[in-house]
């Protein structure tokens, strides 16, 4: 069975990617502080900002492919810490790239829908970007830099997630769902649109990239909606009080990253080969009783 290496196997979407590709693939995952177990992965814990630590472990494992899905990717921790984000989100992607150029290794790269401004939707590949926040300058600096060294990689564009939690890290949903089960209003933005997909068709849209795509492709949904509207059919779909959820603007709510008010994706190009996201009431309706 070929090996496959993820990195950040105790977040939110390297968990999810270990348990889709252990069906097919002899699956290693990496973490750095918080320590995990996924039944069938060999977990390893690596600092990948340490090039050595990073050099020897490709050396031992000998992969044949690496998704690289590791990074500090709460925007607003970024935005007050960019000393110390850069070197996880940036310099240890590109050291990554390098490594997999150098030993030939396939390689993804999880990257997102936040290095646009939100201004001209839905973005293709080939647009622009745009970022404005520090998480998407550091994201837009890890694509370029990464495929000046090995344009074989798959910089995969990720939209806004959102499932099952890992037993260390959350998706959105388990915030709203924690309110509106205890009974506590929800405001939610009414401005914000993304084309979100659950961890699960995010982890499978990674497995297929790695295969068929290199250089830049979006991973987004098929659905264009606002994060109001998502929390509404969420609310609907898990039996949840409706009536809690009141609608708010991006500006009502003060945080030090910026947010764009619509980074939704055009993912024709990764829909052409073979990505097939669900709707995301479908998504919902699988996740029910789960979160």
């Amino acid at each position: 069975m070929k090996k496959i290496l993820v990195t950040g196997a105790s977040g939110f979407l390297g968990w999810n990617i270990c348990q889709i590709a252990a069906s097919q693939w002899e699956v290693y995952g990496t973490y750095r502080s918080k320590a995990v177990k996924i039944p069938g992965v060999n977990i390893i814990q690596r600092d990948l900002t340490d090039f050595q630590g990073l050099k020897a472990l490709i050396e031992e494992i000998q992969p044949t492919a690496i998704i690289h899905a590791a990074a500090q990717s709460k925007p607003n921790y970024c935005q007050l810490h960019p000393d110390e984000t850069y070197p996880i989100n940036v310099t240890a992607s590109i050291n990554l790239a390098g490594l997999c150029a150098d030993y030939s290794i396939a390689c993804a790269f999880t990257s997102t829908d936040l290095v646009f401004n939100g201004l001209n939707p839905p973005y293709k590949e080939t647009d622009p970007v745009s970022p404005v926040s520090i998480y998407g300058e550091q994201k837009v600096a890890a694509e370029q830099g990464m495929l000046e060294r090995n344009p074989q990689v798959a910089v995969c564009r990720m939209p806004l997630m959102f499932g099952k939690a890992s037993p260390h890290a959350v998706s959105f949903i388990q915030g709203f769902v924690q309110a509106l089960k205890a009974g506590k209003e929800l405001q939610v933005f009414t401005d914000e649109y993304r084309t979100s997909v659950s961890g699960t068709t995010a982890a499978e849209g990674l497995l297929l990239a790695l295969a068929k795509a290199k250089g830049i492709l979006h991973l987004g949904g098929k659905e264009r909606m606002s994060r109001y509207d998502f929390a509404q059919l969420m609310a609907e779909v898990f039996e949840l009080p409706i009536e809690k959820i009141q609608p708010c603007l991006q500006q009502d709510v003060q945080m030090p990253a910026s947010r764009p008010p619509d980074v939704s994706l055009d993912s024709s190009k990764a829909f052409g080969l073979g990505y097939q996201p669900l709707s995301i009431r479908e998504e919902l309706e699988r996740l029910r009783g789960q979160v």
